[in-house]
Formats: structure tokens, C-alpha cells, sequence
């Protein structure tokens, strides 16, 4: 009894350790802050305390805090992938063989924070829960869940398989539908819609043409998670898109051939690797979505949509953040990129109140970059500090 008693005590004095490492006080002075409300602090600081931003500007130190030197270094908020697919394939071996290398890749690329593009539960959810136990180290996690209307032959036997996925405790329903949008397809995902509101869980559809788009909208959902291509989006279906309130995701770079990853011929593939554009997922040859989704996207903001990022890839992190960026770059000016990464992301996942910008309040999630990403998307790609929550979990410097 007595040793069991001397573990209990030892195993408290460590979880008290680890708790006041992970709540320390930090200052990063001298930083070029670029706060992601358009506000940029050319020298200041920012101050964090337990976890989250206490204040951004020209603060001193408080007593005692760690202090990082940022001299010369651009200051933002941490990386969102709103759509990533990030267990491949078995969950088990995965975790067994690939999970702490994969996330740390993605900490590396600056990303704080993944919501999942509709991996396999249970396997999301348990990482989700290693990485919030601090067993895992990596971004915060964002779970879903498939219920894609042609699996199902009723709109009740969709309900089921979102109320199974409500039971899993998945966050967000992922519902793709066909370029076509069939009118079965609508009906279901209908039924997908109420019923995942019913549980609380907003539902986020694959629609990757303007016809698909609209019916998505009308049917209910809330979020759209591709840029369209298949045609163009005329004005007004964009305008109809934001009176709706429904927020859409970029994986603009869809369509554009992917150099460097799969080969180091300099010759194009999609981004499974195969031909480009040939192997184009239901492409319309000669890479057309390439254009439409770029073009489509300026439409989209410009109509005043909500429009975040997302990469819709399962390779390197770094490098399906380069080529997204890449592709966004023609479109987007600098300024526009820092809004579109930043606060519209975070509107996306539903994290506006903790995440996207550096004010006080939010989560301490922080990317410390040599040159200014103002100047140009290349300077988001080699983060030397990340911050999440507070707490460093890589220094390059």
C-alpha cells in the first residue's frame, strides 16, 4: 500500500511538471506581426500566458516569461488545412508505423490545426484523442465522417449512418454528390442535412461542379469543401451561395499538375500520382479545371463568399501547402492569401472565437517565418518556429 501510495505521488508531481511546462509564460519580441485582421504590427510583441494570446502590440514581458527573439522574423497566426486526408490507408498500422512521423511533418509545414477530409472511424477520432492527451505530438484535430448519398438505397438508411457517426463522436458529416447532382442524390443528401442537425453536426459536401454546388445549397448544406470546376459560376450563383451563409474551401491546386513529389523527372502528375491530365479525377481533358477553379474561386470572393483553405491532398504537407498556395497565387494577392488562410479558414471549422488571427483570447497557435509573406506565398513555406497553444513545438532557428 505504501509504494502504491509513493507512485500515486511521483505520477501527480510529473502530471504537475508537465502541466506548468505546457501553461508557461511566453514573449516573442521584435517580431513583424501580421495579425490576419489586416492589421500589421511592423515591431512588436506578442505575450501568452497559460495557453493563449494575452496581448499583440508593445507589451513588455512579464516577469519570468520565456522569451524568443524574432528579430528580422514575420509573426502570423498558425496554419489551417481544413481538408486534409491524413490517415492512409489501415488505421492500425498507421498509428503502429507512420503517425508520429506524418505529424510531425505537418507541425513542421506550420500547420496547427487539420480538420479531417472524411478519414476512417474510429481511427480520426482516436487520433484526435491521442494528440488531445498529449500521447501523440501534432496539430489539433477535426474529425468527420463519410455519408456520401450513392452508398445508401433510402434517405433512411443515410440518417442511420449519420446517426452512427453522431454515436462515434465524429465533429462534421463529409457528404460528396456527382458532378450530375441526380435528383435522388439531393433527396438524400436532404436527409443527411436534417438529420445531422438533429445531432449538431453540420454537414460538408464534395460538389465539384456549379450544378452540384447549387444543389448542395439547396438542399441544406452548410459547408462546401471544393471549389467547383465542370464550368463556370456565374455571379448570381455566388451571391446565392453567400446569402445562404455557406462557407467554401479552396483545394484550388485540384486540377494543376503536381511537380516533385512524385517523381524527380519534372514531368506532371495529378496528385495521385498518375498522368496528368489524363488520370484527372473525372476529368474533362486538357486540364480545363485547372482554369475553372481558379477563375471560380475569384467569383466566389468577390461575391463576398466566406472562402477558406483547404489542400484536399494526402501527401507531404510542405508540399500540398506549396502547390495549393501556388495555384491560389494567381488569383490572390498576399493580403488576400493571410484573410483567406487565417479568419475565413477558421470560420470554416467553427473556430472564428480561437483561432485565425493573433488577438487576445485565442489560442496561442503561432508560425514564426523568416522573410514576409507579404511579399510573397513563398515565405510561408519554411517556418523556423511553431507555436501551438503555447507551447513550441518546433524551433528551426
Amino acid at each position: 500500500m505504501r509504494m502504491q501510495r509513493v507512485i500515486l505521488l511521483v505520477v501527480l508531481l510529473l502530471a504537475g511538471i508537465a502541466a506548468d511546462t505546457a501553461a508557461q509564460d511566453l514573449v516573442i519580441t521584435n517580431a513583424r506581426i501580421i495579425v490576419g485582421t489586416g492589421q500589421v504590427i511592423d515591431r512588436g510583441s506578442v505575450v501568452v500566458r497559460g495557453g493563449r494570446i494575452a496581448s499583440v502590440g508593445a507589451a513588455a514581458a512579464p516577469a519570468g516569461a520565456t522569451t524568443i527573439d524574432a528579430r528580422g522574423m514575420t509573426v502570423m497566426p498558425g496554419f489551417i488545412d481544413a481538408h486534409r486526408h491524413i490517415i492512409q490507408g489501415n488505421a492500425d498500422e498507421w498509428f503502429a508505423t507512420q503517425a508520429a512521423a506524418r505529424m510531425q511533418e505537418f507541425l513542421e509545414a506550420g500547420y496547427t490545426t487539420l480538420m479531417s477530409g472524411g478519414g476512417p472511424v474510429p481511427g480520426i477520432v482516436q487520433l484526435k484523442e491521442r494528440v488531445d492527451r498529449g500521447e501523440l505530438k501534432g496539430p489539433r484535430i477535426i474529425t468527420s465522417g463519410r455519408a456520401d448519398p450513392a452508398n445508401f438505397k433510402t434517405p433512411a438508411a443515410a440518417r442511420a449512418q449519420v446517426q452512427a457517426l453522431a454515436k462515434a463522436r465524429v465533429e462534421i458529416i463529409k457528404a460528396a454528390i456527382s458532378p450530375a447532382a441526380e435528383a435522388w442524390e439531393t433527396e438524400v443528401l436532404a436527409a443527411i442535412v436534417d438529420e445531422g442537425s438533429k445531432h449538431k453536426l453540420d454537414v460538408m459536401v464534395h460538389a465539384v461542379s456549379p450544378k452540384a454546388t447549387v444543389a448542395a445549397v439547396k438542399a441544406g448544406a452548410q459547408k462546401l469543401v471544393h471549389t467547383p470546376h465542370f464550368g463556370w459560376l456565374t455571379d448570381a450563383e455566388a451571391r446565392m451561395i453567400r446569402d445562404a451563409g455557406v462557407e467554401v474551401l479552396s483545394c484550388a491546386g485540384f486540377g494543376v499538375p503536381v511537380f516533385g513529389v512524385f517523381n524527380q523527372n519534372n514531368v506532371p502528375t495529378f496528385r495521385d500520382g498518375k498522368p496528368w491530365p489524363d488520370a484527372i479525377l473525372d476529368g474533362q481533358g486538357r486540364g480545363r479545371e485547372a482554369g475553372e477553379k481558379i477563375v471560380n474561386a475569384r467569383t466566389l470572393w468577390d461575391a463576398g463568399v466566406t472562402y477558406g483553405f483547404g489542400t484536399d491532398t494526402g501527401y507531404h504537407p510542405r508540399e500540398g501547402l506549396a502547390h495549393e498556395l501556388r495555384t491560389l497565387n494567381v488569383m490572390f494577392s498576399p493580403q488576400d492569401l493571410i484573410r483567406l488562410m487565417g479568419p475565413s479558414t477558421a470560420a470554416f471549422i467553427e473556430k472564428s472565437a480561437e483561432l485565425g488571427t493573433l488577438e487576445a483570447g485565442k489560442f496561442a497557435d503561432i508560425v514564426m517565418l523568416e522573410g514576409n509573406p507579404l511579399e510573397g506565398y513563398w515565405h510561408l513555406l519554411n517556418p523556423k518556429v511553431v507555436i501551438k497553444g503555447g507551447v513550441v513545438m518546433v524551433d528551426k532557428r
